[in-house]
Parts: structure tokens; sequence; C-alpha cells
């Protein structure tokens, strides 16, 4: 069974003290736009469960209809309570859904909703498997050597075929995280809807391990595409 988030509620109505559930926009009682106040999370403000596969067509919907009732201009002649309110539910609903539109940072924004946020640079160090940290190396090395053929005046087509060749094993192992973690993320939902505590919270620590190790990966291939430059840079 998932955690009842409408049961908790936000501060009282500032215009008739009555309370409503954290996941109602308007008071149930007078009709009046509610402060922000205790808002809950992304996932409650659009009336959706905490999972990790969201049907982005009907994000779209829900962040269009929501749009509609927030916009400051149907609250140009209110109170400022209200002028207020509009002004802070139009803005958190935009953060909202650029960042659950993204399947990365509804993934990173889960994680720090259920502490498990991303550890700093750090101490993420320290838990990166011995074989991507080799990889880095091996990166840098091959960096060093392509510096070197341009400083030597070698042809801007062997240099780019050079760094193409360093990209490939980067981005192969980069879509092996990006498969796994589609996975653990299916994972994720099935053990939320059986409401399998647990496991769950086993998941979402693997689920940071591979974001971290992705993070590294991703920034590999930055480097790749610095190297490149220019218009050769977009194709990369």
């Amino acid at each position: 069974m998932q955690p009842d988030t409408s049961a908790v509620t936000i501060q009282p109505c500032k215009h008739c003290g009555s309370q409503a559930p954290v996941d109602v926009h308007f008071c149930p009682r007078c009709d009046r736009i509610l402060t922000l106040g205790r808002h809950g999370d992304y996932f409650t403000f659009f009336g959706l469960p905490r999972r990790l596969h969201v049907d982005v067509p009907d994000l779209e919907q829900r962040f269009r209809a929501l749009s509609r009732q927030f916009h400051p201009d149907y609250f140009y002649n209110a109170n400022p309570t209200e002028r207020l309110a509009s002004l802070e539910r139009s803005s958190y609903l935009n953060d909202g859904f650029r960042t659950l539109r993204e399947p990365v940072e509804r993934l990173e924004y889960l994680l720090k909703l259920e502490g498990f946020a991303p550890k700093e640079a750090h101490e993420a160090t320290s838990q990166v498997p011995p074989e991507l940290l080799e990889e880095v190396f091996e990166l840098n090395e091959q960096l060093e050597a392509i510096q070197r053929m341009r400083a030597d005046g070698a042809a801007e087509a062997d240099v780019a075929a050079k760094l193409e060749a360093a990209r490939q094993p980067i981005q192969a192992n980069l879509d092996v995280h990006e498969r796994r973690l589609n996975t653990l993320m299916t994972q994720h939902d099935a053990q939320w809807e059986r409401g399998d505590a647990a496991d769950r919270r086993v998941t979402l620590e693997a689920m940071r391990a591979l974001l971290v190790e992705r993070t590294y990966l991703t920034n590999l291939l930055a480097t790749v595409r610095r190297e490149l430059g220019g218009d050769q840079a977009a194709r990369v």
C-alpha cells in the first residue's frame, strides 16, 4: 500500500481558515486559490503517483490545465494574497514540469525526495568502480596523444578519427548504463505499486550508484566534444 499523501494538510486557507488536502490548489470551502504553503512535492502537485515512468503527454496536458488555472492574468483584480498565490503556484508548476518531463532530472528529484540524493563529488569518487576510473585515465592518455598530434601538424581529419575512436567505448558504456537505469526504474515502480519499501530502498541505492557512474561517463563525452570543437562537436 502506498503512503497516503492526501492525508497531509497544507496551512489553513487564509480566507476562510479551513484545511485542505495537499493535492488541491483551491480551497474546497471558499474556492479561493491557496497559498503554496506545505505543498508536498512535484508529483503530488501534478496529481501523479511517485513513479519514475511518467506518461509525458499526460504530464503536458496536466501542465496546460494547471497553467490556465493559475495564470496571473486571471488574478489581476484579485486581492494581494490571491495574486501572490497565483505567482507562487505558476512558478512551482513550471519548475515541476521541467523536472518531471526529463527522465534523469525526474530520477534525481525522486532520489532527493527519498533521502538518496547523489553524493558530493569527493564522496562519489570513492564509490566509482575501478574499471570506470581506468577508463578516465585511458581517455586522458588518448587526449594527450591527440593534442601532440595537433601540435605536430596532423590533419584535422586524422585527429577527428582518433577522437571518434576514443568516444565509441565511452558511448557504448553509457548506453549500457542507460539500459540498466531503465530496468531499475521499472523495478522501482513495481515495488512502489506493491508497497515493498525494503526492496524499493535497495533499488533507490542502486540507481543512485548508477547515476554517479553515468555522470562520469557524460563528463568524459563532453571532454571529447570540447576537443572536437566547432561544428564537429555537434556531430559527436
